[in-house]
Formats: structure tokens, sequence, C-alpha cells
């Protein structure tokens, strides 16, 4: 087994502000008894704080055979296989034996919309969910926001050493994107304008605006596109990758430009392209990123 994935699981279990969200989410929408489908399962933990708040039944779908071997793993330790049910496969064409009262799913990426979840929980809620039942998250958005590092990351390339210049280096790097952990909040050059806004389970696609335009509402030395999610989960209930928090297993996704003054006034106009070839969309450092600068007219 892909050592990695189960890194990246551990990771999402120590993510304790991530599972204390979803607990109090599902709180909210489970009814005793109800039938719950937990889509991209994983380790189950969805899943058995879906038994915790009262499901009567919980179908788990996972997708990657190798993880569903470690969920039937767990699901024979904790002598579940009367409460929970494994289905192996593509949640898009599954076909549950009982309508489900309640959705949950957590497939955010970095950036938001990686995973397909939008796209994915859509079908699963066509085919599968009661009329009126619940969808967790409910509402998935990502945004972009110019921005300027506070002496970290790419904003390094400036006085390192007094006196002396770095800069050249950008002459070198490829625009590739990144995935970053602030140590120092960033400066916004723009306020944060919307990539995706889905509604989850009812007819949204999950697929990113092709132009956004940022209009620079302050002076400042451009030096990069932030871009984070935020899921509302249920009434009064949401999570974010940014501003981040102790804990949070996900980065944010960061496209370097390079160093450019701008001032209040001037816009940025941006296009977030997905990657082609199958699969590649789950990896959000295969995204790209343009960025021109329309300057406003000074007198």
């Amino acid at each position: 087994m892909d050592q990695r994935l189960l890194v990246m699981h551990q990771v999402m279990l120590a993510d304790r502000p991530r599972l204390s969200a979803y607990d109090r989410a599902l709180a909210s929408v489970i009814t005793a008894g109800d039938v719950v489908a937990d889509v991209g399962a994983g380790t189950l933990v969805l899943s058995m704080l879906a038994l915790r708040h009262g499901a009567g039944h919980v179908y788990a779908v996972e997708a990657d055979p190798a993880m569903a071997a470690v969920a039937e793993r767990i699901i024979a330790d904790n002598d579940l296989h009367d409460r929970v049910t494994l289905v192996q496969g593509d949640a898009r064409v599954a076909r549950l034996p009982r309508r489900a009262d309640v959705i949950v799913s957590e497939m955010m990426g970095n950036l938001g919309p990686e995973e397909q979840m939008v796209e994915i929980l859509d079908a699963v809620a066509r085919h599968n969910l009661r009329p009126g039942g619940a969808v967790v998250p409910r509402r998935l958005r990502t945004e972009l926001v110019a921005i300027e590092f506070d002496g970290e990351g790419w904003g390094t390339w400036g006085d390192v050493v007094p006196g002396y210049r770095f800069d050249a280096v950008q002459e070198f790097v490829e625009p590739h994107a990144q995935l970053h952990f602030f140590q120092r909040e960033p400066r916004f050059l723009s306020a944060p304008v919307g990539l995706c806004d889905d509604v989850v389970g009812q007819g949204s696609t999950g697929r990113p605006r092709r132009d956004v335009r940022l209009p620079v509402h302050r002076d400042g030395c451009l030096q990069a596109i932030m871009g984070y999610f935020t899921a509302e989960l249920a009434d009064g209930e949401s999570l974010s990758n940014y501003p981040s928090y102790p804990g949070c297993n996900w980065a944010v996704w960061v496209w370097p430009l390079r160093h450019t003054q701008v001032r209040a006034g001037d816009e940025l106009h941006v296009s977030v392209v997905p990657p082609s070839g199958r699969g590649r969309a789950r990896d959000a450092t295969a995204w790209s990123l343009d960025c021109r600068i329309a300057r406003a007219v000074r007198r």
C-alpha cells in the first residue's frame, strides 16, 4: 500500500478542529435511526461520528481499493458489520440499498475543487438522497486574493543581507503552484473574489470560473495569488483553510508571481486552469494560473 496515503490520513485524523466541526455539523442534522452515506469514507471517522449521533446505518463509499481494504479491517475490529456497509467503487454510479437521510463527505482539496467533491456529491444525492435530506458540507466556496508576503516564502527574494540583492533568482524560477502554511499573515492587496461557489447536491458542477478580476485596493508589491476554501457544513458551522489554525491539515494554494509594484486602482485579470489528464486534477500543484495587470489611468 502507498505509505503516503496512510500518512495523509494520519494527518487528517490529527486535525482536531476539522473533526470537531464535522462532529457538531452531524449532531445538528442526524435524527436517531437515519441512514447516512459517507462518501470518500477513508478510515471511517465520519461514519463513526454519524453512528455516535444516532445513525441507524451507514453506507461507507470508498473508491480506492487499498483504502477500502483498510476500512473493511476497521469495520471488523469494531464489530460494525451490522451498522456499517462498505461500498467499494465510484460513488457517482453507486446505488445504495436504501435512500440516505444524510450524505457526508470530506473531499476538499487545498484549493477546494481538486477532488471534484461537488460533482461527486451531486451524483450521489441525485441517485441516493431522500427528498429533503441533508448534505454535509452544503456549500463549498473558493476565493482568490492578491497578496504580498510578510518576509517569508516567495517574498524572501528581497533584503536578505542588507546592501546585497538576491532578486536575480526570480529569473530562473518557473511559475508553479505551491502549498504553503503561513508563519505570518500576508498583506492583502485586493479583496478576496470567488473562483467557485457551489451549493452541494443541487446540480452544481464545481468548475472554477475561467476569468476572475481582482481590483487592487492598496499600494504594494504583488508577490502571489492565494487561493483557499471555505466549506459551510451546517447552520453556524464552517471550516476553512485560511486563516489557518493549529493542527490544520490543509495548506493554502499559492501561485508566486514576479515581484511587481501595484497601486490602488490597478486590476488583476486572473485565470485558473485545472490540469488535463486522468486523475491530475487531484494534485493542487498541477493547477496553473495566468495573471495580467491592467494599470489604472493616472493623471
